[in-house]
């Protein structure tokens, strides 16, 4: 198994069907679907195209973003999420990715406590699902909007104040983590209470164009991604290495010869040669 799994955002332009055909053909073996792709079609029949393909259903992205101002606001995110667990049992997707929110104009202490609020409302559903809620920290600079919990240390205290079911736990992105100091220690933190699902892996672009849709293939940047991976494992994690990778330049070309320029990344990266050294050490992916 070589535990290379593909987000269908990473490659936007394509189908869902689309990508269910052509990732097995470049060597991917797991696959994340986005919600909006699943748009008009039923997940009963998704999971079994899947299934044909030889595809190992890995998360369903996303759900989250529990802030709000209005009570009204916080139950439409509610409602919402749990339609995203019914996905994913319908799917057989055992767990969903949570961009968990914040909101403009009020504290990021309340936004946390509102996301931690939200998921404790949804919680029994999940759990009687069989599905996961995986909280994903992102980077500080979509602290505004898109997510008050930025530190895995911070996905940890949300865990903690839930109780610490086995149904929550965190899924680590690098692009959004690289930078944390505790890093290391909080990846085995969160593996020894069986909290790590999930690891999302990219890299950060030198100079990065956009903040957001700007994401470089593994080892066209700065993250040390075979180090971080290094420590997931070590830790005892044995899940897919996810590619999600957001960016208008690689949504522009050919999507095959994308997926084509992923599995060498990803071969260079984790390849037994690379063992030992960070991704952005050595090799790098030019266009």
């Amino acid at each position: 198994m070589n535990r290379l799994c593909v987000h269908t955002i990473t490659t936007k332009p394509l189908s869902l069907e689309q990508c269910l055909l052509e990732y097995p053909k470049h060597g991917v073996e797991g696959i994340t679907i986005w919600r909006q792709t699943l748009e008009g079609r039923n997940c009963t029949s998704v999971a079994r195209q899947v299934k044909e393909e030889g595809l190992q259903l890995v998360s369903l992205c996303r759900g989250g973003f529990f802030p709000h101002t209005t009570v009204a606001g916080r139950q439409a995110a509610i409602d919402d999420n749990l339609r995203a667990i019914g996905q994913a049992h319908s799917l057989g997707a055992p767990i969903i990715v949570l961009v968990c929110g914040a909101f403009p104009g009020q504290s990021l202490a309340e936004s946390r406590k509102q996301i931690t609020d939200g998921i404790a409302a949804v919680l029994p559903i999940a759990e009687q699902a069989g599905v996961k809620l995986s909280v994903e920290p992102l980077h500080p600079m979509y602290a505004d909007t898109r997510s008050a919990v930025n530190t895995m240390r911070q996905a940890n205290e949300i865990c903690d104040a839930l109780g610490s079911p086995a149904s929550v736990g965190i899924a680590l992105d690098v692009y959004h983590v690289w930078w944390d100091p505790e890093l290391q220690q909080q990846i085995q933190h969160s593996a020894s209470l069986n909290r790590l699902h999930a690891l999302h892996i990219c890299d950060w672009r030198v100079p990065t164009t956009d903040l957001l849709n700007d994401r470089g293939l593994m080892g066209e940047g700065c993250i040390p991604v075979r180090e971080i991976s290094e420590w997931v494992d070590a830790a005892g994690f044995e899940g897919y290495r996810e590619v999600e990778i957001f960016s208008d330049r690689w949504w522009n070309t050919d999507q095959t010869v994308f997926l084509d320029q992923i599995a060498k990344s990803y071969e260079r990266v984790y390849s037994a040669e690379a063992l030992g050294s960070n991704s952005h050490s050595s090799h790098h992916v030019r266009h």
